[in-house]
């Protein structure tokens, strides 16, 4: 596959790095030869810093570094993508991604939560906050968050029997929620199911 790579006169290609985990786009940087090299051996993301001169890891410095999952290359063959599971914020301003200013539009944000979702959840949980309902939830045990995935589920189904969109749209809300919470108990995501899909998907063509 490498030797299908158009470098150009610089030696360099832009790299797109997104998260596997929300699909978001965390930050664009480049890559020379040995950069990718040692990603492809490694399995962590090296870069090719042009203001620097010189190699550097994603997290050398803040910590935040990246496994990488998968390397693509686009049809092309002059840019890459590093597919990957992020232990922090990308961005050094703290930020999870670089792009996260916007010039114009919204709602992109909603079809990122349901995957932070799980992340927000595990924060409940591991902080101990006895005023929270999702750590109080968890400490309930398995058998009472699957009743309340069950009880969501029959809210979910009357509303959409009725045809009352704005009860089947909240009951739905608190639906995922619930999932998330149980799907954690059995240390899975929202995107491990999202990813059966996608293999169902492309199964069946």
């Amino acid at each position: 596959m490498t030797d299908r790579i158009e470098w150009g006169n610089e030696d360099l290609l832009p790299v797109v790095v997104q998260s596997a985990r929300s699909g978001r786009v965390l930050m664009l940087a480049y890559a020379n030869r040995e950069a990718l090299d040692l990603t492809l051996d490694r399995g962590e993301a090296w870069f090719f810093s042009r203001s620097r001169g010189r190699l550097w890891r994603k997290g050398e410095t803040s910590g935040n570094t990246m496994r990488v999952l998968e390397v693509r290359l686009d049809c092309d063959g002059d840019s890459i993508l590093y597919l990957v599971e992020e232990s922090g914020p990308a961005c050094h301003t703290g930020e999870r991604s670089c792009f996260h200013r916007v010039l114009k539009g919204s709602g992109g944000e909603a079809c990122l939560f349901l995957h932070r979702l799980a992340e927000i959840v595990d924060q409940r949980i591991s902080r101990g906050d006895q005023g929270s309902y999702t750590r109080s939830l968890w400490e309930r045990g398995a058998s009472r968050i699957a009743q309340k995935v069950g009880e969501e589920g029959v809210e979910v189904a009357l509303a959409v029997a009725t045809m009352d969109r704005e009860r089947a749209v909240e009951e739905a809300a608190d639906l995922l929620y619930h999932l998330t919470v149980a799907l954690r108990r059995v240390d899975a995501t929202l995107l491990d199911a999202e990813q059966v899909l996608m293999a169902r998907h492309q199964a069946r063509g």
